[in-house]
Formats: C-alpha cells, sequence, structure tokens
C-alpha cells in the first residue's frame, strides 16, 4: 500500500503500523519541527515503524535535520529502508530496543521523537541519556486510561503519581506526563521547558525544549507539586514543591478532597512558539486548534460547566457568556481539555456568579 502524507510518499503493509488517524498528530509535530530546527541539527526517530514521521521531518524542513531512525520490529526496520530507498533519502536505520541503543550508541541528539505503543515511562529515562545539551525530546503517551485515573495503582507505578478519575482527568494526567519528564531529566542535570502540549483522542503529547544544568533541573522540579479537588464544590486546590498541598478538607464545603499528583504545575506551553507554527500552518482546522492552545490560559485546570451547573441545580448555560462575565473581572479562556470548560485563575465564587448571571440572562 502506497500512502503520501505531506511531502512524504510510504509504503506500509500488515506488519508494520501506520495509523492515518493520527496524521493530525504528525502534521502539529512536523510544523513544530519545522519552527525549531537548525542546519545539521541530528533527529532521532526512536520509535519509526515505517519511517513516516522522520521521513516527514527531513522532507518537510527541507533537509535540515539528519534523520536517524530506530525499531526494535524487524519488519518495522525493513520497511523503514524501503521507505528511505523510495523517498531517495541516505539514513541510517538501527533494528535494536531503545534501552540497547542508549547504552551502546556513542552520540547524542539534537531532536528525539518518542512516539510508543502505550506508556511513555519505561525508556524515557534511557532516551535523556542521549539527547544532547539544551535539546529538544517530544513525548508522547497513549496509555490515557491510566493517566486519567481508570487504572489508578498502574499510574503509581509507571509514572509515581496519583491520577484524578473526574472531569480534570486529561489536564492532569498531561501534567502528570511532563512532572515524570522533568524528574527523570533532572537525573542528568537536564531542566524542561514544555513549548506545546495535547491531550487529544486516545494520546497525549509534550513537546519539550530542554536546558542543561543543574539550577535549569532544580529550578523545573520546583514546578512540580500536588493538588487536591473537591468533588462538592468543584475547587482546586494546588501547591508547587516537594512537600505540598496537605490539605484534606474544603475550605467552603469541610468535605473530605480528592488528593492526587505530583503533577508539573509550570507552563505547559510557549505561546511564541505555538504563534509561529501558527503563521507557517497551511490547515485551517490544525490552525484553529493551535490558535485554542495559543489563547488557553495557563492557569492550571478549568471548570466544566456542565459538572458546575449539574451541581448548582441549573439549566444548561452559554459558555460564550459565561466567557465573557469572566473576562470583564479578569482573565478566562477556553481550554482544549473540555470543549465545554473554562480557565480562569478567579477564585470559584465568582464563576459561580457568572453561570448564574448567565442563567438568568437566558
Amino acid at each position: 500500500m502506497i500512502i503520501e502524507e505531506g511531502r512524504a510518499r510510504i509504503s506500509s503493509d500488515e506488519f508494520v503500523f501506520y495509523n492515518p488517524k493520527m496524521k493530525e498528530l504528525r502534521d502539529i509535530s512536523s510544523l513544530y519541527v519545522r519552527v525549531k530546527a537548525k542546519k545539521g541539527m541530528k533527529l532521532l526517530d526512536s520509535t519509526s515503524a515505517s519511517g513516516i514521521r522522520g521521513i516527514r521531518y527531513y522532507l518537510e524542513t527541507d533537509k535540515t535535520v539528519e534523520p536517524f531512525f530506530l525499531d526494535v520490529n524487524e519488519h518495522a526496520y525493513k520497511n523503514t529502508l524501503k521507505n528511505l530507498k523510495l523517498c531517495k533519502i541516505k539514513a541510517q536505520v538501527e533494528n535494536l530496543g531503545i534501552r540497547e541503543f542508549c547504552n551502546t550508541f556513542k552520540g547524542k541528539f539534537d531532536i528525539i521523537d518518542f512516539d510508543p505503543f502505550g506508556s511513555a515511562s519505561p525508556e524515557l529515562f534511557n532516551l535523556m541519556r542521549i539527547l544532547n545539551d539544551d535539546g529538544i525530546i517530544m513525548v508522547t503517551a497513549t496509555d490515557t486510561a491510566v493517566l486519567c485515573g481508570a487504572h489508578s495503582n498502574a499510574c503509581i507505578k509507571s509514572y509515581s503519581s496519583v491520577p484524578l478519575h473526574n472531569e480534570l482527568c486529561k489536564e492532569a494526567g498531561l501534567r502528570i506526563l511532563i512532572a515524570y519528564a522533568a524528574r527523570c531529566a533532572a537525573l542528568f542535570n537536564i531542566g524542561i521547558k514544555p513549548e506545546v502540549s495535547i491531550s487529544k483522542m486516545h494520546y497525549m503529547r509534550t513537546f519539550i525544549q530542554t536546558k542543561y544544568g543543574a539550577e535549569a533541573a532544580v529550578s523545573s522540579l520546583k514546578q512540580i507539586g500536588n493538588g487536591a479537588f473537591c468533588s462538592s464544590c468543584k475547587r482546586v486546590y494546588y501547591e508547587k514543591g516537594m512537600a505540598s498541598c496537605t490539605r484534606k478538607e474544603c475550605d467552603k464545603c469541610n468535605k473530605e478532597l480528592v488528593r492526587f499528583g505530583p503533577v508539573w504545575l509550570g507552563d505547559i506551553s510557549d505561546k511564541s512558539v505555538i504563534k509561529e507554527m501558527v503563521g507557517i500552518s497551511a490547515d485551517e482546522k490544525i490552525s484553529q486548534f493551535l490558535t485554542l492552545l495559543m489563547e488557553e490560559l495557563e492557569t492550571p485546570f478549568f471548570y466544566s460547566l456542565p459538572k458546575l451547573t449539574r451541581n448548582l441545580h441549573l439549566s444548561s448555560v452559554s459558555m460564550k457568556n459565561v466567557l465573557a462575565l469572566l473576562k470583564a473581572e479578569g482573565d478566562a479562556s477556553a481550554t482544549q481539555f473540555d470543549s465545554s470548560g473554562i480557565k480562569t485563575a478567579l477564585p470559584v465564587e465568582s464563576v459561580v456568579r457568572a453561570v448564574k448571571q448567565a442563567v438568568g440572562s437566558t
């Protein structure tokens, strides 16, 4: 089967994984690499499968990056070789597992793409070992049921974090993934700065610019903390620090809180990078999604309007109207995590007041 995607033209068969539904994410990834790439950067496609991602990065950066392909599966290895020949690209391909490769490879990479099937946790530590100073790592996790709390013990085991299993689970899961990446990086004196972070469909993905140095590593770790959620009034408490958020009851309701974490509580995106990506995007749907990310507040967590109105025993409410009312009082935005969710640093009382006012105006 011949597939045309972006500038790439590849072949794929039943033994090699290729998911056409993930084209949008590959498009976004290519935009990011195009913004960040500099001549001669060495790029590792560490889970290459058909090789589609690394091939696209090479072609769509006008051959700026130097790709290297890795996959433990022999069929994938052979298919990548075939596709490189099809696209007339000369690049090195290895048929090894990530752990073996990272323990034997003598060089380092400026950009690493890590898109595993399932959890990112088993091999992320190994990949940090071969990341160049001030390099870039793009990390995907498809174990969203784990990160979103459906399998809480598995999240504790894989990510050393207690997840949430409610309306905030997608954002909490993404922040758990970033916190785990920060802890892995810190072991190598590497600090992290997430520049694009996405939770969509069945995956979570974060694009991370790193900075080498003990000070940068410690600074990143200080962006990690813990949280607590009140299922009664929907209030979220969170505090940065290694021994944070020890409270057990809600200040307002006196209800027992659901505690979670550690999670990343710093920014999950760099708006200037996303703006550059929007500027070179030729796809309207992707541009709209990236614009949503660019306009989304960096305040951790959000309010789900349907959950809030149900809790208040109110009828449904216009998100547009609630946003307008909140913006008159302070900052507020839509969020990628919930089409009916609102982000704001304003207290929950302000959100409740806006919701009641919006219901009254309908």
